[in-house]
This record gives structure tokens, C-alpha cells and sequence, in this order.
């Protein structure tokens, strides 16, 4: 296979195999509306082979960072349409990554009185808010019910972002977010059928996967994964019950005929992810993890070696917007500034040169 031919991922059609990680950007404002700066972004870098936003929330209640977008009100809808609009416009793929933040907040981040998990046990941590660094919050464990409507609030964001012109929805179920601390035994520790046993971690994951791929079509989803990534103290050290877990959860949407899966993992050519690729009915994409920055040579490598369908790649992503064109030309490469990654304006945001502008 090779990283600049075409691909269908279910009802998806990549022009590449070079995609664009979700990453948080925190541009948004306080209101979660895409703005003109958005758009920029997103369109500047519609000629990889498919964009997944920034984790978006459904749910104010779900919010997880300052200046994150929204996919609950009507005015975030119509932000994100003028960007889907120009994207396609300019050739693009554009899919929405679906995040609820679970206890990876505060109150002073969300507005509302309380923060959300699976059980009542707070990250040992600081959250980063508007008035600085606090705490994390011990959260709420979800109720029965509550854990319904969660469920439905999902679904609903899911089909905003189809009405806002979106290619797909990602689920984000990685990086020690609400699905992903359903999965962990370390944010875990329910004794009800969603608590204890590999299975029962796993079966929310699979219920909110089933629902948004009957609400949206199951060739218009994917989802986000990451393994063993142990972060945000979503622990799992254990690679017995990581395998068992992760095992359960890919048999029960195995079969429902998703776009992607999508596998953020330091060993992409692991036994763990192409034994979860094995399980999966739809293409995989690979991401190989926030500690390295993912060459020209690795995702070349990965798609000769058939490891994957498409390449995830991040910080390059946001120093190159016409990154498929420098990796099509093996070009040279603007250096990322971690210092602008996260901010209110477009310095390390719009302003990094094209091979065209250079």
C-alpha cells in the first residue's frame, strides 16, 4: 500500500492515507462556536486524505478544556457548518471527533455543578481552568439512567454533526476521556453490569458505539482507541486484562460495519493492535503516540508493511498544513512550537507557511 493512494474507509473517500489526528487546540472561546479561525485551520489542511477534529463536546456537562468547540447548541452547529462548508470546498474529508471529557474537568470549566464518571474517583492531578490550576474534583458516578441519557446526549452530538455538514463522526473512547475510563479497571470500579470483568468495563463502549452507528450509518463512524496509553490515570498495566478488554469490546462492534478504527499506540505493528485489527471489520488507522513525533519514514513504513490502511500523524500536521504535498515531494518540514499549541489566536495556529507561501 502506499501513503499517497486513494482509500475508502466505509462511506468515507481519502484522495490519501494521510490523516489528521484529533488534537486540542482550544480556539473556540468560552461559548464553544467555531469561529473564522477554525475555518482557516481546517481548510489550510484539507489536502490530507481525511481531517478528525478536535474532541468536540455534546454535552456542556462534557466539556473538558477552555475554548473547546461544541456540537450541543444550535449557533455551534451552524459555526461548525461554515467549516465543513469550506473544507469540502476545497477537496476535503472532514469528520468530527465525538469527546466527552468525563472527570478530566472542573466546574470551572463545564459552568455546571458537578463533573461525571464511572465511578466517584477523582484524577490525582490539576485540571487547567480560567483561574488557574485546581484539583481535580472527585466526580459523579454515573447512575443507571443517567448513564442512558449520557448515552442519548452522544447520539444527539452525532447527529448535529451530520447536520452540520460532517463526512463522519469519530467516537472518542481513548486518552482517559468518559469511554476510555470505562474501560480502565483504575477509573472503573463499578460492581453493576458496566463494573468489574473485561466485559462488563467494555459493554458502555459497545452500547454508545451501536447506537450512534444506527442514528448516523455505520459507514459514516469510527472510533479512537488507546490501549495501554495510561494516561489521566486510566490505568492499564495488567496486559492480560488489557487484552481481555479491549478483546470484548472490539467482538461487540466487531461486526456492526464501522468506517475506521483507530489505534493510538507506541507499537502500531504490536500482536495487541493487529490482533484488535483482526477482530475489526472496517480499516484500521494507526497512530504510533504523543511521545514521538511521526515521520515521513515511519508512515511510509507502516503502509508498505501493510500495518494499517492510513497513517494518524499530530504535531506535524499543525507545523504543515500542505503536509501531504511536503511528504508527496519529500520537501522540508517546518519545526512545530509546542509554546503555540494551545492559546486564544492564530500565531502556531494559521500562520505556519506553505511550500507554496514559503
Amino acid at each position: 500500500m502506499d501513503l499517497f493512494s486513494p482509500l475508502s474507509l466505509g462511506d468515507l473517500r481519502l484522495a490519501n492515507r494521510l490523516t489528521m489526528a484529533p488534537l486540542t487546540r482550544m480556539r473556540s472561546g468560552d461559548d464553544g462556536i467555531p469561529g473564522d479561525l477554525l475555518v482557516e485551520y481546517y481548510t489550510q489542511r484539507a489536502s490530507l486524505g481525511m481531517i478528525v477534529t478536535e474532541g468536540t463536546y455534546p454535552l456542556q456537562e462534557s466539556k473538558a478544556f477552555p475554548g473547546q468547540p461544541g456540537i450541543e447548541t444550535e449557533e455551534q452547529v451552524a459555526g461548525w457548518k461554515v467549516v465543513t462548508d469550506s473544507v469540502h470546498a476545497a477537496g476535503g474529508v472532514i469528520v468530527l471527533q465525538l469527546m466527552h471529557g468525563g472527570r478530566v474537568s472542573h466546574p470551572f470549566i463545564t459552568g455546571t455543578e458537578r463533573i461525571v464518571a464511572p465511578s466517584a474517583v477523582a484524577i490525582d492531578g490539576q485540571a487547567h481552568t480560567a483561574q488557574g490550576k485546581v484539583a481535580y474534583p472527585v466526580p459523579h458516578a454515573l447512575t443507571l439512567d443517567e448513564l442512558a441519557s449520557t448515552k442519548d446526549a452522544l447520539v444527539a452530538g452525532a447527529r448535529n454533526a451530520i447536520r452540520a455538514g460532517f463526512d463522519g463522526v469519530e467516537i472518542h473512547g481513548a486518552n482517559g476521556y468518559l469511554l476510555h475510563e470505562f474501560l480502565s479497571p483504575g477509573a472503573n470500579v463499578r460492581d453493576d453490569s458496566y463494573g468489574g470483568s473485561p466485559e462488563n468495563r467494555a459493554r458502555y463502549v459497545i452500547e454508545v458505539t451501536q447506537a450512534i452507528s444506527e442514528a448516523i450509518g455505520a459507514g459514516r463512524t469510527g472510533i479512537r482507541l488507546s490501549p495501554e496509553h495510561n494516561i489521566q490515570d486510566a490505568c492499564e498495566k495488567d496486559a492480560d486484562d488489557v487484552r481481555a478488554t479491549y478483546a470484548a469490546l472490539l467482538d461487540g462492534i466487531g461486526g456492526l460495519g464501522l468506517a475506521y478504527l483507530s489505534v493510538l499506540h507506541a507499537e502500531p505493528a504490536g500482536e495487541l493492535v493487529q490482533d484488535l485489527r483482526a477482530r475489526f471489520d472496517g480499516g484500521l488507522i494507526v497512530n504510533s503516540g504523543f511521545s514521538a513525533v511521526t515521520t515521513r519514514a515511519e508512515a511510509v513504513a507502516v503502509l508498505e508493511n501493510a500495518h494499517a490502511d492510513a497513517v494518524a500523524v499530530g504535531r506535524m500536521v499543525i507545523a504543515n498544513p500542505d503536509l501531504a504535498e511536503r511528504w508527496a515531494q519529500e520537501a522540508p518540514e517546518n519545526t512545530p512550537d509546542a509554546t503555540t499549541f494551545y492559546g486564544a489566536g492564530p500565531q502556531g495556529y494559521t500562520d505556519y507557511p506553505t511550500l507554496v507561501g514559503a
